[in-house]
């Protein structure tokens, strides 16, 4: 796989993007996300993830290992940070009970580890080193946000994961963005794993969640500019 992920750095992104798909969707469709298969699938694609990622040593390479030195500048993602939290927005309203929601809160930390790594740490570095770094972010959000459509197989209504999908490319021009300026996919994990877990106790809202969708595209557009004029970060040694 090391070879791989040298010679072919998009091929092996590709094929793990193909993998959590095809392991997570028949789950997620069959069982639900607050179940116990939906947490053990997760735990078992990040479990692959962290030992590929420790027996190469690709923690530094991949900015999993530190935060950005310039305290200051990474208040530049506070708006970022402001915006993860719209899915209470519209106000708190458990969506499971007991265990079923530790399960889906757990499961949805795990997504923000599994896609951020997959997308940003493979797909995004893997085709910025291969190429042009503009053709690497659009490829990288978009990707991201038509990952979204493997939901019309679990059952999903059709205009939902379309609105969920331009949801999603907003997002991830959002977090390439953020991960791109700051060098930090700790951060792009956190702030993707705070907006999904975030779902599991929000109230549901038409008037909010639209309110969310339309405040995340229009950040997304301003601020991915904004960030587009600013220095790329370093990292702590």
């Amino acid at each position: 796989m090391r070879k791989l992920y040298e010679t072919k750095p998009i091929l092996f992104a590709v094929l793990w993007i193909v993998l959590y798909c095809a392991v997570m969707a028949p789950i997620r469709g069959r069982f639900g996300d607050d179940s116990i298969q939906m947490l053990l699938g997760l735990t078992a694609i990040s479990t692959g993830l962290l030992l590929f990622i420790r027996a190469n040593t690709l923690q530094g390479e991949l900015g999993l290992d530190r935060w950005i030195r310039n305290g200051k500048k990474i208040l530049w993602l506070i708006p970022i940070w402001i915006l993860s939290t719209g899915n209470l927005w519209s106000g708190l309203g458990l969506k499971y009970t007991g265990i079923n929601a530790v399960m889906a809160t757990l499961s949805f930390l795990l997504v923000g580890f599994v896609e951020e790594t997959v997308f940003r740490g493979f797909l995004f570095n893997g085709m910025r080193k291969t190429g042009s770094l503009t053709v690497a972010i659009i490829v990288s959000a978009v990707t991201f946000g038509m990952g979204h459509l493997i939901n019309l197989l679990t059952g999903q209504a059709t205009m939902d994961t379309l609105l969920q999908m331009v949801f999603a490319i907003a997002w991830g021009f959002l977090l390439t963005f953020a991960y791109l300026k700051s060098g930090s996919l700790l951060a792009c994990i956190l702030i993707h794993g705070i907006i999904d877990a975030a779902s599991v106790f929000s109230r549901d809202n038409v008037v909010g969640d639209t309110v969310f969708m339309v405040a995340t595209i229009v950040v997304a557009i301003v601020y991915c500019l904004y960030l587009s004029k600013q220095p790329t970060l370093e990292r702590v040694e």
